[in-house]
């Protein structure tokens, strides 16, 4: 396995984006399960590009009968995404006083992108689980969004303290996310891209498609 290229590499911000102008979809319109836990007033949360809406559609088609996707979060305002990266690069010195600020940079990577080049901001990431054929959760090792430091690690895709049945349903949703043209970010299990910076560098295309974006 290749070594996990964090979101702060700088490679990742070198990548040029050359915006498609592709619009902004409400998943909502097209049949899908959408949990509310992300959920904000103007229902950004539940947007992604068309293309990515594609993609979901595909990939629900390509998993087993009796399961289906469960999408958690998808397009994210620049604000918010600073917000999160904030807290969470707070919380992080507040634990380790004696971190560089590069150390706090790059840890906060893994759990959080760096706004400027922020997958969720462009229209381009989703957050995702399964579910079984009555919306219940499957098991896949942590809850969704857990930080590294309370999974201990295992909120990274290939993790290996997770149980037998959590890898099995990892498998799953990665097989079906890749098959659809997804690029999975290696520290969380849920979260997949496209067309974005952070995959056209795993892909080694010339340039992204989606940059950051605003919904209109």
């Amino acid at each position: 396995m290749n070594p996990l290229i964090l979101m702060s590499d700088p490679q990742v911000a070198a990548v040029p984006v050359r915006e498609c102008g592709e619009p902004l979809v409400d998943v909502r319109d097209h049949d899908f399960r959408v949990d509310p836990r992300k959920q904000d007033p103007l229902g950004a949360f539940a947007h992604v590009r068309e293309g990515v809406l594609a993609r979901l559609k595909h990939a629900r088609s390509l998993l087993p009968a009796g399961t289906d996707l469960l999408f958690i979060e998808g397009y994210r305002p620049l604000t918010l995404q600073q917000r999160y990266f904030t807290k969470y690069r707070d919380k992080l010195a507040a634990a380790h006083p004696d971190w560089t600020a590069e150390q706090l940079h790059h840890a906060t990577s893994r759990y959080v992108s760096p706004p400027e080049i922020a997958p969720h901001s462009a229209g381009a990431a989703v957050d995702v689980t399964l579910v079984d054929q009555d919306g219940h959760e499957l098991d896949l090792g942590t809850r969704v969004n857990a930080t590294p430091e309370e999974s201990d690690g295992a909120c990274f895709a290939h993790a290996p303290n997770v149980g037998d049945l959590a890898r099995h349903h990892r498998t799953l949703l990665l097989n079906a996310m890749e098959g659809a043209g997804f690029t999975n970010y290696g520290t969380e299990f849920w979260h997949f891209s496209a067309a974005d910076r952070y995959d056209a560098l795993m892909r080694q295309e010339p340039h992204a498609r989606y940059g950051p974006t605003e919904l209109p």
